[in-house]
């Protein structure tokens, strides 16, 4: 299960599994986002390429007008995939 919601600090909580069936509800959820957002990966247990390419097109939609995206909370395992994948390079993350 995933979930993706706005905590009351204003960053976007994501938890649980973000993979290829839950692709569709992140999508969503960031396609409405519009300025720079910190996403908080603290309660990610897992992310699938599906979720890695809703992330990528995120980033460069919101690059086109200034903004971006930080990913905070970081586990090991997750981090890993980001720096095999080369997404460590574009996005700024800051982990556990």
């Amino acid at each position: 299960m995933f979930e993706i919601d706005y905590a009351e600090s204003g960053e976007v909580i994501c938890s649980g599994r973000l993979d290829a069936a839950q692709s569709a509800k992140a999508e969503a959820f960031l396609g409405r986002l519009d300025t720079s957002q910190t996403l908080d990966f603290g309660r990610l247990e897992y992310i699938s390429s599906a979720g890695l390419a809703i992330l990528l097109k995120t980033q460069k939609r919101l690059s086109e007008s200034g903004a971006a995206l930080k990913i905070i909370n970081v586990n090991k395992h997750i981090y890993d995939i980001f720096r095999y994948s080369g997404f460590s390079a574009i996005f700024e993350i800051e982990t556990l």
